[in-house]
């Protein structure tokens, strides 16, 4: 029977040098591997936006959602549509098949756009809009910005150009989205009265304001010689500069926009606010991309923040409302650390049993080594530090380690018998080299299941059936590389007929000091035979 293990064997610097460098390049893809919550699965979820400023919820849905989802609909491998149309907005989301390309989709969307621009109100201020979303990854911080003296739409204008567009570009993050923002606008509230006792209408006043602020080009002033582009902006930016506007002319005097309505310098939705802690706020949302390392993201964010205060007045405070990285830094830390207790109980245990330290460091070492080399494969697999990798991490240590204790085991066999810890290794690794390989075949056929379970909950549990049958895979290769290796350098026979020898004698008398221990003083010595 041919032997895998003799050629490892009879080089163990070789052996050792190739061991040492998949610990390495495992230790290089541990450090590279994102962390998250749970395995990354993208949701290939679209959603298309469409405003029409002052519109009713009805008509939104009538006018522009409609269109829109009669075309839309038309696409290939739509799982869900749905649409939500408020006052001057209509959202709609398309969750499309798992196995659908979300590039391919977001083209497709587009295409049904420009189908459905035909049937859309002209007054569209813009075309609609679409923007790939994950509805399965919520943001990574939340962040505030309040102010005790300046106004809201002020905030609100530092925060969208300063703080949401700086943050866009840190390493990790995908969009900024703000909620509850006051974006600064002039407010014009028509009195009735006065447009009836006028002879107006509000028409009349939308009118006026059109062409009162209006940035066009006003042509050129030509001479013989030389020619002036006229450069002025007709744009009006405040209050005061929209009352004195004409409205009409009434008995040879002029209606003024101040004399038939309230203006007021506000913001474009009073409606709609943020508060944080009691205070109104500007909420800054970040999320991350596809992939990215959340506490990196985070720490280059909370880098950032400081030189960005220094940017904007300092009566605008910054506060984080909810960092999502503390409970996913307690919960990859509290299964790192389970992860580590399991491999230290596992290693007592063989040497409780074994009683010798030299058949314990085989196991202690190619245990570690097998889940640190799964690391490499995860990162070329672009898995992440989870909690179900770390726990498949876990369970399988208890997979890993029986590998080498058959391997040593079979060798120690031999090592009693009188052969040299050579010939030993030769021959344990040559009986049991098939063994071990259809023990890690048999364990790995457990989780086909899980590998080719479909929907959602497979696209979860593929990351964890992946992970243990990788780490089963690196200990059958250690197993038959290293382990009989280290057993013919370190193991020699009178070690192990001492281990063996130390455990009988120890489970024997077990019974007999329990005995001695637990009787009372006063009491005769108890004879045993």
């Amino acid at each position: 029977m041919t032997n895998i293990s003799e050629s490892f064997i009879r080089r163990p610097i070789a052996t050792s040098l190739i061991m040492t460098g998949l610990t390495l390049v495992g230790l290089v893809g541990y450090l590279l591997l994102p962390v998250a919550p749970l395995p990354q699965v993208d949701f290939p979820t679209i959603q298309v936006t469409a405003q029409l400023p002052g519109t009713s919820p009805e008509t939104m849905a009538s006018s522009v959602a409609s269109p829109l989802e009669r075309q839309l609909a038309q696409m290939s491998g739509i799982a869900q549509l749905t649409s939500v149309s408020g006052i001057g907005i209509s959202v709609i989301s398309i969750q499309f098949e798992l196995s659908r390309n979300i590039d391919a989709a977001g083209q497709d969307v587009q295409a049904a756009i420009n189908a459905a621009a035909g049937q859309l109100p002209k007054n569209l201020p813009s075309p609609p809009t679409y923007r790939k979303t994950n509805p399965s990854d919520p943001p990574i911080i939340v962040m505030a910005l309040t102010s005790d003296t300046l106004p809201l739409t002020v905030v609100d204008d530092y925060a969208d150009n300063i703080f949401a567009q700086q943050l866009s570009l840190v390493d990790g993050v995908a969009t900024v989205l703000i909620a509850g923002a006051q974006k600064p606008a002039v407010r014009v509230e028509a009195n009735p009265i006065e447009l009836t006792g006028r002879g107006l209408s509000l028409e009349d006043v939308r009118s006026a304001i059109n062409a009162a602020t209006l940035n066009a080009p006003k042509g050129t002033l030509n001479g013989d010689r030389q020619g002036y582009t006229l450069e002025n902006n007709d744009q009006l930016f405040n209050a005061a500069s929209y009352r004195p506007v004409i409205v009409a002319w009434r008995n040879g005097s002029p209606v003024r926009i101040g004399d038939v309505a309230s203006v007021v310098d506000g913001a474009e939705d009073i409606r709609g606010s943020g508060t944080y802690n009691g205070k109104k706020a500007i909420i800054l949302i970040v999320q991350r991309q596809p992939g990215a390392n959340v506490i990196d993201t985070v720490d280059h964010i909370k880098a950032a923040i400081p030189q960005l205060k220094a940017s904007i007045p300092a009566a605008i405070d910054v506060s984080i409302v909810t960092d999502r990285t503390q409970t996913i830094r307690a919960s990859v830390e509290d299964v790192q650390f389970t992860l580590i207790l399991t491999i230290a109980l596992v290693v007592m245990v063989i040497f409780l049993f074994l009683r010798n330290l030299l058949a314990t460091v085989i196991p202690a070492i190619t245990v570690p080594i097998s889940l640190i080399g799964t690391f490499a494969v995860m990162y070329v697999l672009s898995y992440s530090l989870d909690n179900l990798s770390l726990m498949a991490l876990t369970i399988a240590t208890g997979f890993v380690v029986d590998d080498a204790i058959v391997m040593v085991e079979n060798v120690a066999r031999y090592l009693e018998q009188g052969d040299s810890p050579l010939e030993a290794a030769f021959k344990g690794s040559r009986e049991i080299g098939f063994t071990i390989v259809s023990i890690s075949l048999s364990l790995i056929a457990v989780f086909i299941p899980v590998l080719l379970m479909g929907g959602i909950i497979g696209r979860l549990f593929r990351e964890f059936a992946v992970t243990v049958s990788v780490a089963i895979l690196m200990s059958t290769v250690v197993s038959l590389t290293l382990t009989p290796m280290m057993c013919a350098q370190l193991c020699s026979t009178p070690c192990f007929r001492h281990m063996k020898r130390a455990c009988v004698g120890f489970f024997a008398t077990a019974p007999l000091r329990w005995a001695r221990r637990s009787r009372p003083s006063s009491l005769p010595a108890i004879s045993t035979f």
